[in-house]
């Protein structure tokens, strides 16, 4: 369990609206389409005779095993989660959920949303607020200089946008 520096108690896990709705989809689908599909698949494979040598079966016996694991973390998880469904009373600072543009000394610009870990995708501009770029963001406001160490030494930015959007809830 992640735990802040010089603290006992557990740091709170928190996640969008969005990506709660996307873990229990997941959990959805996994336990009422997909383990149904294969558990299927191994008692067909099953009925075909040898068990010892039968790919079939011994590969969706994998699959089940695996498919139950995810299904166990999924069902955990989510009790565990907090989920923001809020804006801030501050919106003029960088806090969770906020969508944050930075520009580095070179003038290159990119735009990040801060999200919980189970939810972060660079490709879609999703940042895990427990990388060091997120935690050197919060609190800050609108032209605050940023300086995060990163693997190829410490990397200043500014923040030169930040906004929020209302969650969508029950969409």
């Amino acid at each position: 369990m992640s735990k802040t520096e010089g603290s006992t108690a557990p740091r709170p896990r928190y996640i969008t609206p969005d990506g709660e709705q996307a873990l229990r989809e997941e959990l959805q689908y996994l336990w009422k389409v997909k383990r149904p599909e294969v558990t299927q698949a191994v008692r067909e494979a099953a009925a075909l005779g040898d068990r010892s040598e039968n790919a079939e079966y011994i590969y969706g016996k994998k699959q089940l095993r695996e498919i139950d694991r995810r299904v166990r973390f999924l069902s955990k998880r989510l009790d565990e989660l907090t989920v923001v469904d809020r804006l801030p009373d501050d919106q003029s600072r960088v806090f969770f959920g906020a969508w944050v543009t930075i520009e580095d000394d070179d003038g290159e610009e990119q735009t990040y949303r801060l999200v919980g870990a189970d939810e972060f995708d660079l490709a879609k501009g999703y940042l895990s607020i427990n990388a060091p770029l997120a935690r050197a963001l919060i609190g800050k406001h609108l032209d605050d200089e940023v300086s995060v160490k990163t693997p190829e030494g410490w990397k200043t930015v500014v923040i030169t946008g930040i906004r929020y959007q209302p969650a969508d809830i029950g969409k």
